[in-house]
């Protein structure tokens, strides 16, 4: 039998893989009070791109197999232009570890955040089952099968073929999902009885003596001889501000207050409250406040288990005015995220993944994302959390709908979705639809009721392409690519998405396009902001992404970013950042390229992104124009465009550009393009200067051809050279060749500490070189 079909047709058993706690709380690496310990195992893989007989087996010799790290791509490809059929195939993954001798007498999980699709995994040769689904994290029980004093293996078999029978396949997507053993791993071991989840529920945040209910969901409570508590801490960092207790009835050990975890070995939970808390600060989008609560579960004297929960106090609503954050209405302005990167597809690491939420937070300042289509990395979320960027969350799928196998699999993602992420303060709302499906009621009305069931604190969408729809959520979720925006249809309407795939545009486009590209954007927001009813927009997308052939530009890429697949901004990326107020950023940017002759018939106007209130524009510092924001296309927008018309005097002469931006009559800011036309300064920026030698600990480093003023020299296409030194490797080409001006590769740490250097040559501009340092990791304990 072919292995793939192999692995299709054994017994699934995902009542068996349960919610992987490692993506919910306890760091790694720690021992708590009670045993708990989180051991992760991401180094010492072992990996084969093809089934091989007996690999399942403890004995087998795997020396030949690759050592590998996880996150783990199956097959590293080419960042356009190759066939997403090369990492359609079934792998294997073997990880030997010895567990530390307090594990002894103690219950095992392994824990997978993420493995892209289908996972049969193994423990000493034993199969534990299936888990079908690639972007929800599960887990299995080892401890039967274990050799308590030797070695163990754990085998993966990972299916990475878009397998019908799996969300979102069956039909075709718009999105690639790569393949691998993706995020991260751990074991967790924990006593016979054990907190498997915590579910924090800040009440009466606005009253000024808030109140929380801290849900803990127990396993095996019923096996204790002796009575069991709850000890429940409010931590400010290390400092307390609360504690209470609550003694675990006997009924309670033996039911569940209904809401009920995926797994079926989970038998009780208890609520803990702690009421009238006086000087709670607020969870907001400037003062992003996070707190911690600590849970003990004691058997007398003994402390059996303790976990922990960050979260925060706010109350977030959609209401038939817009969107309210702590009672304050916030218009809605943000960017759909695909998670997946160059060469690597979906498999870079917590700094990568982090690095996404900055750029949108800090660098375009929007205030949304979503995650589109998928639960996305829990470290994109943390930093959410940290930065206050707001989420919109949902389940893995693109416009089909499956048979009722199908179907199940998608409830039971949008129960590991909520139960892993619900105590994030940045997600204010659940999809529970998979996007731009048509209407199912009795499928959606029960993924409706599976969110509602097990988070009454967030209301739910589902992101849908018309308005005719069935609105069985709580608020419209509406995708509208057209121009006016359809006026909204219900109290509270959110759009998710515009723009995108019906204007693609590249970083080498023309002026006229690049120009268009950003207005777009900036004319839907203006709409947005002219009735309450829309509670803001979150545009189509924030990053060009990798898609199948019958997608995009024909070479496996979507342009519909308003950055490139590098995270380098188009100009319509200027817009968004545009939108701040002047005390976070002071921002101008050039919707074009400062060239005379890049458009049809010369240059006809120049259109600037600013939160300034005045401009002056100069050429070769002869004063040609000024102007104040477009209130004749922008009636709406707090910050409007700036348009300079060619009759102004920018076809009259050439040379430098220079712009002055003003606020109260004071100039706040400048910026200069060059008018001669020639690629002057090659520079590489890193994102950041340090990594840690854990094999996996990644960095981004930005390739750049600029004038002498540092604008982007669209058309600079050189092909550089790249050396590197050190306990480091390179993701991406080497030679590189620039696109529209720039490009990015990664620097990936090794597992050594020790100074790295990267050489750039550019064939004219002469050598760039940058430093970094590679601090040692823990040693991985298992």
């Amino acid at each position: 039998m072919d292995r793939r079909n192999f692995i299709r047709t054994t017994s699934t058993l995902l009542a068996g893989a349960h919610l992987a706690p490692r993506a919910l709380g306890q760091t790694a690496g720690t021992t708590t009070p009670g045993g708990r310990m989180i051991l992760p195992i991401n180094r010492g893989w072992r990996f084969s791109p093809k089934f091989v007989e007996g690999g399942h087996d403890k004995s087998f010799d795997d020396s030949g197999f690759d050592r590998v790290v996880v996150p783990h791509t199956n097959k590293r490809l080419p960042w356009h232009g190759f066939d997403e059929k090369d990492y359609e195939f079934v792998s294997l993954y073997r990880r030997q570890f010895k567990l530390p001798a307090e594990a002894k007498g103690k219950r095992v999980f392994v824990d997978f955040e993420g493995v892209m699709t289908a996972s049969t995994v193994w423990i000493n040769g034993t199969r534990l089952g299936e888990y079908k689904g690639g972007y929800t994290p599960f887990s299995f029980e080892l401890t039967p099968h274990l050799d308590w004093d030797g070695e163990n293996v754990l085998a993966v078999d990972v299916d990475s073929s878009e397998r019908p029978d799996i969300p979102p396949f069956g039909y075709e997507i718009d999105y690639l999902t790569f393949g691998g053993i993706y995020r991260e791993v751990a074991l967790r071991v924990v006593p016979e009885t054990f907190i498997e989840n915590i579910f924090v529920r800040p009440k009466d945040v606005l009253s000024g003596k808030p109140s929380v209910d801290v849900e803990c969901f127990l396993e095996n409570a019923t096996t204790s001889r002796k009575p069991l508590s709850v000890e429940v801490e409010l931590l400010d960092g290390n400092q307390t501000i609360r504690k209470a207790s609550q003694k675990i009835a006997a009924a309670a050990s033996r039911k569940s207050t209904g809401q009920t975890s995926p797994d079926a070995t989970t038998n009780s939970s208890v609520v803990v409250s702690l009421v009238d808390l006086a000087g709670i600060k607020l969870w907001d989008l400037n003062d992003r406040n996070l707190y911690s609560i600590r849970v003990h579960l004691v058997e007398g004297a003994q402390v059996l288990d303790e976990d922990s929960r960050r979260f925060g106090f706010r109350k977030a609503e959609f209401t038939d005015h817009g969107f309210e954050l702590n009672g304050k209405v916030i218009k809605l302005r943000g960017l759909d995220r695909h998670q997946t990167f160059p060469w690597v597809g979906q498999a870079m690491p917590g700094r990568v993944q982090r690095r996404d939420a900055d750029i949108l937070r800090n660098k375009f300042h929007c205030n949304i994302v979503r995650t589109s289509h998928y639960p996305q990395s829990r470290h994109f979320l943390d930093a959410c959390d940290e930065m206050g960027l707001l989420v919109l969350e949902e389940i893995p799928g693109w416009q089909h709908i499956g048979d009722q196998a199908w179907k199940d699999i998608s409830v039971d993602n949008v129960r590991r979705m909520i139960r892993r992420d619900w105590n994030h303060p940045s997600i204010v709302l659940w999809g529970v639809r998979i996007n731009e499906s048509k209407d199912d009621h009795d499928f959606y009305t029960r993924t409706n009721a599976t969110a509602h069931q097990l988070d009454p604190s967030r209301q739910t969408g589902g992101i849908r392409y018309f308005q005719e729809s069935e609105f069985l959520e709580d608020v419209f979720t509406m995708n509208d690519f057209g121009f006016p925006l359809k006026p909204p249809n219900h109290p509270r309407y959110l759009n998710t998405e515009f723009v995108g795939h019906t204007f693609p545009t590249k970083t080498i486009d023309n002026t006229e396009r690049l120009t268009e590209h950003t207005m777009r954007h900036a004319r839907i927001h203006d709409q947005l902001a002219s009735n309450p009813q829309y509670a803001g927009g979150i545009g189509w997308c924030a990053f060009d992404y990798n898609t199948h052939g019958n997608f995009g530009s024909g070479d496996r890429i979507c342009y519909h970013g308003v950055t490139d697949i590098f995270r380098e901004p188009k100009p319509a990326a200027g817009f968004y950042k545009s939108q701040c107020d002047p005390s976070e950023e002071v921002v101008l940017e050039p919707a074009f390229h400062w060239a005379r002759g890049d458009e049809s018939v010369g240059f006809t106007k120049a259109v600037f992104c600013s939160n300034c209130d005045h401009l002056k524009v100069y050429i070769n510092d002869k004063l040609i124009a000024e102007a104040d924001p477009d209130r004749q296309q922008f009636q709406h927008l707090r910050y409007a465009p700036f348009t300079v018309d060619a009759g102004s005097g920018l076809r009259h002469g050439w040379g430098d550009l220079r712009v002055e931006g003003y606020i109260g009559g004071k100039k706040v800011i400048e910026k200069k393009m060059s008018g001669r036309g020639v690629d002057t300064k090659f520079t590489i920026t890193p994102d950041d200067a340090e990594l840690i030698g854990d094999g996996a600990d990644s960095t981004r480093v930005v390739l750049r051809v600029t004038d002498e003023f540092g604008a982007i020299r669209p058309f600079a296409n050189d092909v550089i050279k790249l050396e590197l030194e050190g306990p480091a490797e390179l993701i991406g080409d080497n030679p590189f060749s620039l696109i529209g001006g720039t490009g990015a590769i990664w620097i990936r740490a090794k597992e050594a500490s020790g100074t790295v250097q990267l050489t750039a040559i550019h064939p004219v501009l002469g050598e760039q070189r940058l430093s970094f340092r590679i601090s040692e990791a823990a040693n991985e304990k298992a």
